[in-house]
């Protein structure tokens, strides 16, 4: 089934997931417009945010912060993005055309998970925290997901069993791009991925050509280090 039959599916679970007051649709709706506004233009990933019930994938007590544009701690000292950088992280892929494979490495909470599993056929999730591994394997499973694949590792490896991927997306930043990652794309894929320390990450967009790899900055970002080693 492809990018249109997993949205199809995927909206009629989620759709049951409207919330109410501070969770509401209407208060998604208002997220939304503010994104627009801050120039995200693909109406197919402002659409799969609209509808992704984001305060599912936080602590109850956070949840009435779920729709402000801002990121907001979860478990084990990380971090749910900013849905701007979730927003432009995701258009940047998709201006490649169809995506069947896509890695993200930093599984988190599982909500940048759950919106590119509705734009792309097969996502491949890497997480290091076992304890985050669990809750975002299961919470996905409960909201029906049946295109994303779970690995509990070390994500500066990537996942090469299932390389080349057409698309390559990075939720915590390393000092430096792991090369490790930039072999694993395919020829025309691209590599999404904050790099840098402290108040100095950018977020880079890297374009695997025949020649190498075209590499642009897409703006100051500001994410959890990307740690090696695995926790159990």
């Amino acid at each position: 089934m492809g990018n249109r039959g997993n949205k199809i599916r995927h909206n009629v679970v989620l759709n049951q997931y409207q919330g109410i007051g501070m969770t509401s649709m209407r208060t998604r709706q208002r997220l939304v417009e503010r994104l627009e506004q801050e120039g995200i233009q693909s109406s197919e990933v402002l659409e799969v945010i609209r509808l992704t019930p984001r305060h599912l994938f936080m602590d109850e007590a956070l949840a009435s912060r779920a729709y402000e544009d801002t990121a907001l701690p979860i478990s084990y000292g990380q971090t749910i993005s900013q849905p701007l950088v979730v927003a432009m992280m995701t258009e940047a892929l998709l201006q490649i055309g169809k995506l069947e494979r896509v890695l993200e490495v930093g599984t988190g909470s599982g909500y940048q998970t759950a919106i590119l599993a509705q734009l792309v056929d097969q996502v491949y999730t890497v997480e290091r925290i076992h304890g985050l591994f669990q809750l975002a394997s299961s919470r996905l499973n409960k909201l029906a997901f049946d295109n994303i694949h779970f690995h509990h590792s070390d994500g500066c490896w990537g996942w090469q069993e299932y390389a080349p991927f057409d698309g390559i997306l990075v939720t915590a930043a390393p000092d430096e791009v792991p090369e490790e990652l930039l072999q694993q794309l395919r020829v025309g894929g691209r590599l999404i991925i904050p790099a840098g320390t402290g108040r100095e990450q950018v977020l880079w967009c890297y374009t695997r050509t025949h020649e190498g790899f075209d590499k642009q900055m897409m703006g100051h970002v500001c994410f959890v280090p990307l740690v090696s080693g695995v926790t159990t």
